[in-house]
């Protein structure tokens, strides 16, 4: 079998890495954070030559012209995770994890907060914890899926509570 070999890319320069951006920005839903990130491993890759530019101010403008809109972004990640069943704390990392500042993480982990018993619910039904479970769980059992649902990102108590159900009870009560 004959190799092929490949050709490393060019060096970026201002342009090159304008062209990234906009490609990025065209193929994928993303925050200024996450962009910035891109574009400074491009630039550890194929290095750079001309003057030198900021990722940063590369991804602030692109958030000026409107191809960028972080909260948009969080909002649908969020909700997107929440019907996954992931809870409040998880989600928020994530959020920050992206690159979002703290006022938009806060704002869209609140809204995912008013709907944790929901996430929670989804959860322990995908993973059959609680009252979704075939048979009553034993003690051993019942902490793996309190530390399943705590990595999930939910609260002690609400994992507790959903953990100790049996299987069958109604986990709408957990709302009283």
């Amino acid at each position: 079998m004959a190799r092929v070999s490949r050709q490393s890319a060019s060096p970026l320069d201002r342009s090159g890495l304008e062209r990234l951006a906009l490609r990025y920005v065209e193929r994928f839903a993303t925050t200024r954070g996450r962009l910035t990130d891109y574009l400074e491993r491009k630039i550890r890759a194929r290095g750079w030559t001309g003057e030198p530019a900021e990722p940063g101010e590369i991804a602030e403008r692109m958030a000026a012209l409107g191809y960028i809109d972080d909260r948009a972004w969080g909002e649908a990640k969020a909700g997107a995770m929440a019907r996954r069943g992931l809870g409040a704390r998880r989600v928020s990392g994530a959020l920050r994890q992206a690159g979002l500042d703290e006022e938009d993480t806060d704002a869209i982990a609140r809204a995912i907060a008013d709907r944790s018993l929901d996430a929670a619910i989804t959860f322990a039904r995908r993973r059959r914890i609680g009252p979704f479970a075939d048979a009553p769980g034993d003690r051993p059992t019942r902490e793996k899926h309190i530390a399943a649902m705590l990595r999930a990102g939910h609260p002690v108590a609400l994992a507790r509570a959903l953990a100790a159900m049996d299987p069958g009870e109604d986990p709408a009560e957990l709302d009283r």
